[in-house]
C-alpha cells in the first residue's frame, strides 16, 4: 500500500509540474514571446498542444493503473487511480487557495 501512495504522489506531482510548465509557457508567450505574429499557426499549435497534453497527462494518471489492472492487480490499480486523483485534487485546491492571497 505504501508503494501505491508513492506511485500516486509521483504521478500527481508530475502532472502538476507538467501543467505548470505549459501554463507558464503560454502565459509568457502571450506577454510578448510571440509578439504580434498572429497567424493560423497559433490556433493549430494550441490544438496540437492540447491533444498532446491530454495524451501525456492521461498516461501519467492512467498508465500504471491500466498496466496493474491488466496484470490482475485490480484492487491495487483502482486504489492507485483514486490516490492519484485525490492527491492531484489536493494540489489543485492548494493552487486555488493560493489565488485568494
Amino acid at each position: 500500500m505504501k508503494s501505491t501512495v508513492k506511485y500516486a504522489a509521483i504521478s500527481a506531482i508530475g502532472t502538476a509540474v507538467y501543467v505548470s510548465l505549459i501554463a507558464s509557457v503560454m502565459f509568457f508567450a502571450e506577454k510578448g514571446l510571440l509578439g504580434s505574429n498572429r497567424t493560423i499557426l497559433i490556433p493549430i499549435a494550441m490544438l496540437m498542444l492540447f491533444v498532446f497534453s491530454a495524451a501525456f497527462t492521461g498516461f501519467l494518471v492512467f498508465g500504471r493503473p491500466i498496466i496493474w489492472y491488466w496484470d490482475g492487480k485490480k484492487k491495487e490499480a483502482l486504489a492507485l487511480l483514486f490516490y492519484t486523483l485525490g492527491i492531484f485534487l489536493a494540489i489543485t485546491l492548494i493552487v486555488f487557495l493560493l489565488l485568494l492571497y
